[in-house]
């Protein structure tokens, strides 16, 4: 063929001199990666930075509207410090999230936490940030691109390529309609929730039945704040119907989102704008904050939208050569702000892997393994703590309420997540009991903290729950600030893998 580019990882276009037909190109990469959210970013920059050739593909042009605005500061001061961006998110005047606020469980009064008190989290890095996703994610990706990506905007991924039973590339086309084959050693499928390719690893979505909701919300602006130090605090409200989100963005932008049972669809069908103003009624404290604000009707944040806040599982992460990461794979009930956070370290996960396969130190299967477990581990212990939080509403007389008691709930939900989070293996009866202690223990650490007034908050960062969900990202932030000079870590699983000193790869445990 002739016309072949001088770059011999890229083929154009060539016509064939003999039979006189036009045949598609194919580039290679080491990596290519479907989806430029905080999770494809992340993994993209992460191999990138350790030498290897990357292609990010992404269906829209940046910066563009997305939901979720809540981050946890594993993701601040761990993922993003390795990323190499926590000076520009600092820049950007993000409101300072020190922990939550919630009116939540049988005390009246809405009660408060804070990061700084949680031993992993403990310093000037106790804290995180409420962003504008627009804003975010287009610093990632802008960050992937100063990495050494290949970032190409406006490329919709169609289909993966396979060769037997491995993965060998992607096909796409790009903005102006024009369809493309790309080859790589990897492909990565970060292209969220909807997207197309997840099915191509085998398995099944599994969707739990027990964070079925749909969430309707809209912005505001001029509403009111928490009192300070806790401003830029996420404000989360049970009420009769479920719960609402009141999420600071600036000094005036607020993010305010009702959530209820999907069997309550009909309190978000209709006229959207009449439901959204009967579910705030219905909740005295967001009526309260709101009493003074504007909804903003206008642009990105003029809209009010409905979101499936359906929780699932997929029931394979990985084949060879085809990883999924963020909510490609899996996503849980947003009311603890743990998506950008499974994310980013999923992300991570799946890079550490690439990177120890493509350097030659594990083998491919040893690798993902490791990547699988951690993330299984990681969404199994955010899902238990979230049961326990919904537990620990006592409104008995509301449907929303009575149908969110797991003890009250046989649905396979359950079977799934004993093997999800491993260690109970006599069934959906002692898992049942083991959340219902576990959810029983942390409602009385958050009544022993509010008792105690704001300042006493440790009984909650000691109960099983809280530790579980706090474990792995502490881990993270405290590798990420200190480096080598952290402490030596232990398998999350007997025989595991561990993190190389600098986070980018695994290592055997040298115990």
């Amino acid at each position: 063929m002739d016309g072949l580019s001088g770059d011999p990882s890229r083929w154009t276009i060539a016509k064939n001199s003999i039979e006189g037909r036009w045949e598609m190109s194919v580039e290679t990469f080491d990596v290519v990666v479907a989806g430029g959210g905080p999770a494809g970013s992340t993994v993209a920059s992460l191999v990138a930075m350790q030498g290897h050739r990357v292609l990010l593909l992404e269906k829209e042009f940046f910066p563009r509207y997305q939901i979720g605005e809540s981050l946890l500061p594993s993701t601040v001061h761990g993922v993003c410090r390795m990323l190499g961006v926590t000076e520009e998110l600092a820049a950007q005047s993000f409101p300072v999230k020190r922990g939550g606020t919630f009116r939540w469980g049988a005390r009246p009064e809405p009660w408060t936490f804070s990061f700084a008190v949680s031993p992993r989290m403990t310093g000037p890095t106790s804290f995180a940030y409420q962003v504008e996703r627009s804003r975010f994610d287009e610093i990632l990706l802008n960050n992937a691109k100063r990495k050494g990506v290949t970032v190409r905007e406006g490329c919709s991924v169609t289909s993966v390529v396979e060769e037997g039973d491995r993965v060998t590339g992607l096909r796409y086309t790009d903005a102006e309609g024009g369809e493309h084959e790309v080859g790589a050693r990897f492909v990565i499928d970060a292209s969220g929730n909807k997207s197309r390719l997840f099915s191509s690893v085998g398995g099944t979505r599994d969707y739990s039945e027990f964070f079925r909701s749909l969430a309707l919300f809209g912005y505001f602006e001029n509403g009111k704040r928490l009192p300070e130090p806790y401003s830029g605090n996420i404000l989360s409200v049970a009420f009769d119907s479920g719960w609402f989100w009141y999420i600071p963005l600036s000094d005036t932008l607020t993010s305010v989102g009702a959530v209820v049972r999907r069997e309550m669809a009909e309190k978000v069908q209709g006229n959207k704008e009449e439901a959204y103003k009967a579910l705030i009624a219905e909740c005295p404290l967001i009526s309260e904050y709101l009493a003074d604000a504007r909804r903003v009707t206008t642009g990105d944040y003029g809209e009010l939208r409905i979101r499936k806040d359906y929780s699932y599982l997929q029931t394979t992460f990985w084949r060879p050569g085809m990883i999924l990461v963020g909510d490609a794979a899996c996503f849980v009930d947003p009311v603890f702000s743990s998506g950008v956070h499974l994310a980013t370290y999923s992300a991570l996960l799946a890079a550490r892997s690439i990177n120890s396969i493509l350097a030659g130190d594990l083998d491919e299967k040893t690798a993902l393994n490791e990547f699988e477990a951690r993330y299984r581990r990681e969404y199994g212990v955010f899902y238990e703590f979230l049961v326990s939080f919904y537990e620990m509403n006592v409104n008995e007389e509301s449907y929303f309420w009575h149908a969110k008691k797991v003890t009250n709930n046989k649905h396979t939900e359950l079977e799934s997540f004993v093997d999800l989070v491993g260690g109970v293996s006599s069934g959906e009866a002692a898992l049942a009991s083991r959340i219902a202690r576990h959810s029983a223990e942390f409602a009385a650490a958050v009544d022993d903290m509010a008792a105690g007034g704001d300042g006493d908050m440790v009984p909650m960062f000691t109960s099983h729950v809280v530790k579980q969900v706090m474990q792995e990202g502490g881990q993270v932030q405290m590798r990420a600030v200190l480096g080598e000079d952290a402490a030596p870590e232990e398998p999350v699983f007997p025989g595991g893998l561990v993190a190389s000193p600098d986070g980018m790869k695994w290592t055997h445990h040298r115990g």
